[in-house]
């Protein structure tokens, strides 16, 4: 996943309004590059998450019941702002569901941790 947030974000530099996409998918990937090097936490994921679930949540009330789910694989080019607003959102919720992951694994390892304050 750290992969596909770094892909995400060099492809939105080329995106009409690129600083808030850049800037959530870099966060995405940060997660997980912190996970990787052993350095993760649950708070960091917990608030990209966050973010990325009210994001999507705002994004929602324009495009669900309005762009059929199939209409987003149609042709690579946006045909339209509705099409481009529901990849937006499913990009928000993947990022959403990753984080999750990331946070669960990192509150899980911190509770098998010993206790290093208990010597």
């Amino acid at each position: 996943m750290l992969a596909a947030f770094a892909f995400s974000v060099v492809v939105q530099l080329n995106d009409p309004d690129p600083y808030a996409w850049v800037a959530i998918y870099a966060l995405a990937a940060a997660a997980c590059l912190l996970e990787l090097r052993g350095r993760g936490g649950w708070p960091f994921p917990t608030v990209v998450g966050a973010v990325a679930v009210v994001w999507a949540a705002v994004i929602s009330l324009r495009v669900l019941g309005r762009v059929p789910f199939i209409e987003m694989f149609g042709a690579f080019e946006m045909k339209n702002v509705g099409i481009e607003e529901s990849r937006e959102m499913y990009g928000l919720l993947i990022i959403a569901g990753w984080m999750v992951v990331l946070a669960v694994r990192a509150a899980r390892l911190s509770r098998s941790a010993p206790d290093s304050t208990s010597s």
